[in-house]
């Protein structure tokens, strides 16, 4: 059911639960200072719309889950709502600003699995068109810029703060809401760049068949890295653009932690709280 040792690995950190995908935990991460973030204590994953009884069992015995926190727009989660755990509690952040909702929506509220065929043959028939291109180049830049967006991470951090138990968050397939807010909460526990990119990037090793399986059929159209780079946008993430967005960030706020304090509203005081409950 579960691959996890307390260590730093990424293939040791990932979860493997019956219906919960591209799921891992940040615990055994080594911070900045040396010190690690406790297992057992922070899951990112995509949406628990199909978790088993076997996974809510090890969530709320292994994790002692008591909080989850869903980043997906409205149609997405109304359309494969979260099972609901006894005794969690769940809150809607919804992060993707307003102008990505209806672009995001076709084929994306009733179709969440990476699998999926139509899924699959959406992203496929978007690949070759420059406006949705583009439209994926500017995700990130778009949602770390957006006061809304803004606002529901700020919360967000804080009711990780507030948690009195295992903490989960997701967006839909748990790659780019969710891996912004998992750099949130590394930024604020202390880790390194390297440390946020490496998490980040570990979607794409999770859906690494299905990434290279449409890339052949694009390569086969006549696809170039534009095409290439809006199938790793969708399917998986854009490293490159995240680190963009990271280089945005550096520039008009100076750090990742001072941009969670200034844009985000999570004050120093509260990320060295952070830091004494989640590190050992």
């Amino acid at each position: 059911m579960v691959l996890s040792a307390c260590c730093s690995s990424p293939r040791e950190r990932v979860l493997n639960f019956d219906g919960i995908e591209n799921a891992r935990e940040l615990g055994g991460l080594v911070m900045q200072d040396g010190r690690i973030i406790r297992a057992g204590k922070l899951i990112r994953s995509g949406e628990l719309s199909n978790a088993s009884d076997a996974d809510v069992a090890l969530l709320k015995g292994r994790f002692g889950l008591s909080d989850v926190f869903d980043f997906r727009f409205e149609g997405e989660r109304n359309g494969k709502p979260d099972r609901e755990i006894e005794g969690v509690t769940n809150t809607w952040l919804s992060t993707l600003p307003q102008a990505f909702v209806a672009a995001f929506a076709t084929g994306r509220a009733d179709t969440t699995v990476v699998h999926s065929a139509n899924l699959l043959e959406t992203v496929a028939s978007y690949a070759f068109n420059p406006k949705a291109q583009e439209m994926a180049n500017r995700l990130y830049p778009a949602i770390v810029t957006d006061i809304t967006s803004q606002k529901r991470y700020g919360e967000f951090l804080r009711g990780v703060l507030d948690a009195e138990g295992g903490v989960l968050w997701h967006c839909s397939q748990g790659k780019d809401r969710c891996g912004l807010g998992s750099a949130f909460v590394l930024a604020a526990l202390g880790a390194s760049r390297e440390t946020i990119v490496e998490d980040f990037a570990q979607s794409n090793v999770y859906y690494a068949p299905a990434i290279e399986a449409l890339s052949a059929r694009i390569v086969d159209k006549g696809g170039s890295e534009a095409e290439l780079g809006f199938i790793r946008s969708m399917i998986g993430v854009n490293v490159e653009n995240f680190e963009s967005t990271l280089d945005l960030i550096d520039a008009q706020y100076g750090s990742l932690q001072a941009y969670l304090e200034q844009a985000l509203g999570f004050t120093a005081r509260e990320q060295e709280k952070l830091r004494d409950k989640l590190l050992k």
